[in-house]
């Protein structure tokens, strides 16, 4: 059935975090796969507007076009008409014939998918959640429990969310991993870092992102003794260079780092480019690493759109957000094995990608 639509709005309502978003980009590749010339619009309705994330994903190449409605809109009398005005705009712009409301909860991408199939005939597709919301769309998948069950899934990773939309029209996920690709300004910052830092032309790079900067993400931080550990063996073992990167608001927390880091091993050089990047020059900087090592923030998922060996460590278990793939470890550190670490290290360098 979709291979006879040309446009397609997705409707997606969920944290504009760089990663809650690029984790959809699995839906969007299985879709053009399925129908390769189809042109896929991207409508998020978001409480953030505004977010740096939005930035990179409005030139992901997997889209057509890439749209915001501050979710607030929705949620007063006030600004309603607002919020409806700004869909009619939309739609008016993509001109869909065809709509997929990504969301099994809430009600704001509903209301967008009615307007489209009420005002504009516009046949939609849902998720029939609780009943009688599949009554709302043209079509719709079952809930996310039938389709879980469906599957023989325990756990719903994140990725694999937008897939429960999709079963409707046959679309599985099956190996599909998230992508991006580095747009010009990733490209070039990649090609003239390591000439601004110094470095030989040939030099490896050991990406770091110590990360979660933000109050309500500080709980998420591995211990400083984990990068420690892992960015000395990086460079006794494989002669790899530290970069750490990360948001503006994270350079004190690189500082701190690197200072105490510096007290023990003298004779690594170690560098700090937070800051130093918009989101999209992160990607080439990502991008530049021969291993990439992140806590559970955006430059992990990057690393993982990239097929970048990476090493994503966790401070807790939280399964939906890992990725399965050969180039991605997602390792529990709270207590570290340290044995277990380096064996990680060795496996990734090992890695011959891309």
């Amino acid at each position: 059935m979709i291979e006879k639509f040309k446009n397609i709005l997705l409707l997606k309502s969920h944290s504009a975090g760089i990663g809650d978003i690029l984790r959809s980009s699995a839906a969007w590749k299985a879709i053009k796969n399925k129908s390769p010339d189809v042109n896929l619009h991207l409508l998020f309705i978001t409480n953030h507007p505004g977010y740096p994330s939005e930035e990179l994903i409005k030139k992901h190449h997997l889209l057509s076009s890439f749209h915001t409605i501050n979710k607030e809109y929705f949620n007063n009398i006030k600004d309603f008409k607002k919020a409806i005005k700004l869909a009619y705009e939309v739609i008016n712009d993509v001109k869909p014939d065809f709509i997929i409301d990504f969301e099994p909860y809430g009600l704001e991408t509903t209301i967008v998918s009615l307007i489209g199939r009420l005002k504009y005939k516009i046949p939609t597709l849902g998720i029939n959640e609780v009943f009688p919301r599949g009554l709302l769309y043209t079509y719709h998948a079952d809930s996310v429990k039938k389709f879980m069950k469906k599957h023989n899934m325990d756990v719903l990773n994140y990725t694999d969310r937008d897939f429960v939309v999709l079963d409707r029209l046959g679309i599985e996920r099956g190996d599909i991993q998230i992508e991006i690709k580095e747009t010009e300004e990733a490209i070039k910052f990649r090609e003239n870092l390591r000439k601004s830092l110094g470095l030989p032309e040939n030099q490896e790079i050991l990406i770091v992102n110590i990360g979660c900067g933000t109050e309500d993400a500080i709980p998420k931080r591995p211990d400083f003794n984990i990068y420690e550990f892992l960015i000395s063996k990086a460079y006794e073992k494989y002669g790899l260079i530290p970069v750490l990167i990360g948001a503006k608001f994270e350079k004190d927390i690189n500082q701190d780092f690197i200072k105490k880091f510096s007290l023990k091993h003298k004779e690594i050089p170690i560098f700090d480019i937070a800051g130093e990047t918009t989101i999209t020059e992160s990607v080439g900087a990502i991008n530049a690493g021969r291993i990439v090592i992140s806590s559970d923030s955006g430059p992990y998922h990057i690393a993982v759109a990239l097929k970048k060996p990476n090493l994503a460590l966790f401070n807790f278990e939280n399964t939906p957000h890992y990725h399965f793939n050969p180039w991605t470890i997602c390792r529990l550190v709270n207590p570290p094995d340290f044995n277990q670490l380096e064996k990680d290290l060795d496996y990734l360098y090992s890695l011959k990608m891309g």
